[in-house]
């Protein structure tokens, strides 16, 4: 089983704009510590995995080990976190992936928090 974390920033922000919402999205979100592999793969940078979930019109991006990923089976996934670091609609969506991009190349994985 995966362990799902949510950047502070993100959480803030799903209770600002979805309100009484916000429990059902955070479960969705959560969801993927039983099936990890759910999510489309955007890109990687330097080995991290970003990938979307998408819930009702909006993009949910998180990152990820690509080698575990890849290679271990689920009884394996033990050890595998998932950080959700940002969300957009579908207008900010490639603005928002280029953002993460930058962060990753700049700071590395600790840059999203």
């Amino acid at each position: 089983m995966a362990k799902v974390e949510i950047a502070e920033y993100l959480f803030e922000e799903i209770n600002k704009k979805f309100k009484q919402k916000s429990v059902e999205i955070l479960e969705h979100l959560k969801s993927l510590e039983s099936s990890p592999n759910k999510g489309k793969i955007l890109g990687t940078v330097g080995g991290i995995v970003i990938k979307e979930l998408k819930y009702e019109g909006f993009q949910f991006y998180f990152i990820t080990d690509g080698f575990k990923l890849k290679c271990m089976n689920e009884e394996e996934l033990v050890d595998l976190l998932l950080r959700f670091v940002r969300m957009s609609d579908k207008k900010a969506q490639q603005e928002t992936i280029n953002d993460i991009k930058h962060v990753l190349r700049t700071l590395g994985p600790e840059g999203l928090k």
